[in-house]
């Protein structure tokens, strides 16, 4: 990684930045914005850039600067997003409790929603290296799940709870 993306939700056309550090430049990809933009995060094996704006997932492919997919979650109001580090699933958190899985090879639908939250989820990130994920909800709890990803193209994702963490203090 020689480069960075920072998000303002109020920029417009700006909401998305990205940053070169070792030419010490920035710049904006988009000439104007499809929506609010929420969260942005780069592919970890592709030139793609995952921007995540209030209703849709939309995968920029950097190198040849056009879209290559759109994803359709079905929620009516995104708060996060992460990719898996082998590049192939998505994981989106929602304002209304719902967590999608993507597989992106697969669908532009979720494979698997889950609704265990009873409050809006606010982050979701996967492990770097354990086939673990991790959803933080406004109701002071961390849900642990066992999110393991096949190399053989023929098996879908196996998604286990794991455990949930109570106990947090909402400030």
């Amino acid at each position: 990684g020689d480069c960075l993306a920072s998000v303002a939700p109020e920029g417009a056309s700006r909401a998305v930045l990205l940053h070169q550090l070792s030419r010490r430049k920035s710049g904006s990809p988009f000439a104007k914005s499809k929506g609010r933009v929420e969260a942005v995060a780069f592919h970890p094996k592709k030139p793609w850039l995952c921007v995540a704006t209030q209703r849709h997932v939309r995968i920029y492919d950097l190198a040849s600067q056009e879209l290559h997919k759109k994803l359709n979650p079905s929620a009516k109001w995104i708060s996060s997003l992460s990719v898996h580090p082998g590049g192939d699933n998505l994981l989106l958190g929602s304002y209304d409790k719902r967590l999608c899985w993507f597989d992106l090879d697969l669908s532009a639908s979720p494979y698997k929603t889950l609704r265990s939250h009873s409050l809006a989820i606010r982050s979701v990130a996967f492990h770097p290296r354990l086939p673990l994920f991790a959803s933080a909800s406004d109701d002071a709890s961390v849900h642990v799940y066992h999110g393991r990803v096949y190399s053989d193209l023929m098996s879908n994702a196996l998604i286990v709870p794991l455990k949930i963490l109570k106990g947090h203090e909402i400030t």
